[in-house]
């Protein structure tokens, strides 16, 4: 089944942003490099603004220098970050994010010297838009470059007294808790959720879930939790509190686990220790131990 690729229509949205933003000030620095006294735009009326600007006299008494600066800041840049998104450069989605920001920062020069006008505060918000975009296509990125193979892993199940459940969305989880369980020989076993979870909107629909600390339905447990002599659990916590699946499991397993260790995978610094004791209640056992891995779209520290 083939998945919609979130990072191919960030992509394509910011190559949208640096094309619109770049030829829009490659036509504006031309007007102000053919006619530098501003009349044939109507923008004469506004060079005596520019004279709290440092250097005016030499600078600002014409469009010249104005028109040069816009080319080499707004215009040039982005069309070179249009031709290496259009290559599937990295640097492009650096550089597309980043000319977003530039152009926020041109624009309160504008705000400073200018007084409040529809077209500053609109090429400040489409500035806002293409920085966001171009985070996101960042994320999206490398969330799409995160590679997984369980062939990496061929220690799992070779020791049949411990195991290691996990639920993940993403692969993050996933990836921590197969390295444990073949650290440790441990078996494996996948909490499966019965709501959509992939994708953006499984993204807001677990955002929800996750808001209201509700739990999510998932499949029966299918493996005998008891045989075990330990179990260590693997979690992502979502808007900071356990994952809504995970939740699930805990309250089903109460009473049927005799030791537990924890693993949560998150975004922030932070210890949740409030998770902590939430799953200690749930599953009503006290934890041995617990482990907090940061993970930034793959990239993991333990905390």
């Amino acid at each position: 089944m083939k998945t919609h690729s979130r990072y191919t229509l960030s992509r394509k949205w910011l190559m949208f942003w640096t094309l619109f933003i770049g030829f829009g000030a490659l036509a504006g620095s031309f007007g102000m490099l053919s006619d530098s006294s501003g009349k044939a735009m109507g923008m004469d009326t506004m060079l005596p603004y520019f004279q709290v600007l440092p250097l005016s006299e030499y600078l600002y008494q014409d469009y010249r220098f104005p028109g040069i600066a816009l080319l080499c800041i707004n215009g040039i840049p982005n069309l070179i970050a249009f031709i290496l998104l259009l290559q599937k450069k990295k640097s492009g989605i650096v550089s597309g994010g980043i000319f977003g920001i530039t152009l926020m920062l041109w624009i309160c020069i504008q705000f400073v010297i200018f007084p409040m006008n529809f077209m500053s505060t609109i090429y400040f918000i489409f500035g806002l838009c293409q920085a966001i975009t171009g985070y996101m296509t960042w994320i999206f990125y490398k969330q799409e470059s995160f590679s997984f193979q369980e062939s990496d892993y061929p220690n799992i199940g070779s020791n049949p007294r411990q195991l290691v459940v996990y639920f993940s969305r993403m692969g993050y989880v996933r990836k921590q808790a197969y390295r444990l369980a073949n650290q440790t020989g441990a078996q494996i076993y996948e909490i499966k959720a019965q709501e959509r979870t992939q994708g953006t909107l499984g993204f807001w629909w677990c955002g929800r879930f996750g808001m209201h600390r509700w739990a999510m339905n998932i499949k029966p447990i299918s493996i005998d939790l008891e045989k075990y002599e330990h179990v260590t659990i693997c979690s992502a916590i979502w808007v900071f509190s356990l994952a809504s699946p995970v939740r699930s499991f805990c309250q089903q397993a109460k009473g049927k686990i005799k030791k537990v260790s924890y693993v949560l995978v998150h975004h922030t610094s932070g210890k949740y220790y409030s998770v902590i004791d939430e799953m200690d209640q749930l599953l009503g056992i006290t934890h041995q131990s617990y482990t907090n891995i940061q993970c930034h779209a793959g990239t993991y520290k333990i905390r």
